[in-house]
């Protein structure tokens, strides 16, 4: 937890209500989320129970597994599941763009993506594991499917996927996008509350963050946003509603479960929506936007599904795509926001300051070697943790290149190395002038080069050799649910 964060939350804990972290939304929100609320049955990791899900907040729909350890309801569920899920995803394929990109081929991008908002981490685990259950079924053979089943386990595991890309917004939790905006008065554990979380966010009138959280505690009153249910509920109504065998009942005694947070999940959207967009939320969701077209075009060409596992190589390669991408996110993070800036300004990672003299036309070296590097003196009270030649970049003017010189008394000397155009005076407005407050630092987000690695083929033997391909075959039908 960082230090602003942690001063947030005493005082949160001091106003009575949640503070704050963000003056911007760092995720995007689309205009029809699709929200997913799932249930398990206790005991079962990935026994599905039932899902509440929807784009419009005054029509979900329930979908129920009456008897969920009886195998053909499980997968009679899956079926309904495909049948909701599956047309909205193919509702974003219908308008694409041309993407060209120097030394790759172009592609088809598609004009938005689907997104899935999910309450917690929790479930977006359980989205992943019922996936798995479902992406290697067959149509055919032991034990067959109807063929949407598979179909629906490779979107399921592929959107679980994408949670775990940093700056990805294409599957939302959302106690982890509240907690990235607002500091409450508990803790994080306590934070995967959803009711509690929004409790301390958005209080009743009349009550206080502290007292809307206690309510929350009150699995009857608030019951859990799953996968997993209340052990009361289960054992007092869910277990004789199941003996009963009768469908109403059950579904009836599910809905009293995941009504309030379906009420819950689109409170989140609405404080979130309020947020104004962060400037780098369109370029990731651009990115998230090339990666559904990429899974739609995997799918339409009759790709395998996604491996239990990745070999060697393919696991180095998604290490690698991640790191450099939370590190972008982080950036672009500080960059679009001054309250996540100010997190590096107190380790002396950033500055800010007043601009107290230019010398726009500085240069250095002589003849044709001459280059324009104009020099800005800022003042500052901020502590500079900088060595001189460290390499700055601004959120004033992205794009911008500067180098610390001297750092002496709160005066910063730095001169700038890029971004003032390329004539013999620098461009207007691309060089501070007296008096303009600015914000440097050492945060960059350059481009990041992925790494060398060896083809799949050549995986060297201490890895395990190359990986075997992929063949379907009568055991994947045997897989466990749990």
């Amino acid at each position: 937890m960082s230090i602003l964060t942690s001063l947030a939350r005493l005082r949160a804990i001091k106003e009575g209500v949640a503070q704050p972290i963000a003056t911007v939304r760092h995720c995007h929100l689309g205009r029809r989320p699709m929200v997913f609320v799932p249930l398990r049955l206790s005991g079962e990791a990935a026994a599905p129970l039932a899902v509440m899900l929807g784009t419009d907040r005054d029509a979900p729909e329930l979908l129920v597994v009456a008897q969920p350890r009886n195998r053909d309801l499980r997968f009679a569920f899956t079926a309904e599941l495909a049948r909701v899920l599956l047309p909205y995803v193919e509702s974003f394929l219908g308008q694409s763009e041309t993407v060209e990109k120097k030394n790759a081929d172009p592609y088809q991008r598609a004009l938005d993506a689907p997104q899935l908002l999910l309450p917690n981490p929790s479930g977006v685990a359980f989205t992943r594991l019922l996936g798995r259950s479902t992406r290697f079924r067959r149509p055919d053979g032991p034990y067959p499917v109807p063929a949407e089943v598979p179909l629906l386990g490779r979107w399921l595991t592929y959107f679980a996927e994408r949670a775990a890309h940093p700056g990805s917004s294409l599957t939302l939790a959302a106690t982890e996008e509240l907690g990235r905006h607002w500091a409450s008065g508990q803790s994080g554990l306590e934070d995967a509350n959803l009711a509690a979380l929004l409790g301390w966010i958005s209080p009743p009138p009349g009550r206080t963050g502290p007292q809307a959280a206690q309510e929350a505690e009150d699995p009857l009153i608030w019951p859990p946003a799953g996968p997993a249910t209340d052990p009361g509920f289960d054992a007092e109504v869910l277990a004789p509603a199941i003996e009963s065998g009768t469908v109403e009942r059950v579904t009836e005694a599910l809905r009293t479960q995941l009504a309030p947070t379906w009420r819950l999940m689109w409170q989140a959207v609405d404080l979130l929506r309020a947020l104004p967009e962060g400037a780098s939320v369109a370029t990731r969701w651009e990115s998230d936007r090339g990666s559904f077209s990429m899974m739609a075009e995997q799918v339409a060409e009759g790709a395998p599904p996604q491996a239990r596992r990745d070999g060697a190589v393919a696991a180095a390669s998604r290490l690698s795509r991640m790191e450099r991408a939370q590190a972008a996110f982080e950036v672009q993070r500080a960059y679009d926001d001054p309250l996540v800036m100010a997190e590096y300004r107190l380790t002396g990672e950033a500055f800010a300051g007043e601009v107290i003299e230019t010398d726009p036309e500085h240069t250095e070296g002589e003849g044709r070697s001459r280059k324009l590097r104009p020099v800005v003196l800022v003042k500052t009270d901020d502590p500079v943790r900088l060595s001189p030649g460290a390499t700055l970049g601004t959120p004033d003017r992205r794009g911008q290149a500067a180098q610390l010189v001297d750092v002496s008394d709160g005066l910063v000397t730095l001169k700038i190395t890029k971004g003032m155009g390329r004539g013999r005076t620098p461009a207007p407005g691309s060089v501070p002038e007296p008096g303009e407050r600015v914000c440097y630092t050492s945060l960059t987000d350059d481009f990041q080069g992925s790494a060398a690695l060896p083809d799949r083929d050549a995986t060297p033997w201490t890895h395990g050799g190359p990986p075997q391909e992929y063949v379907p075959n009568d055991e994947d039908a045997q897989e466990e649910w749990a």
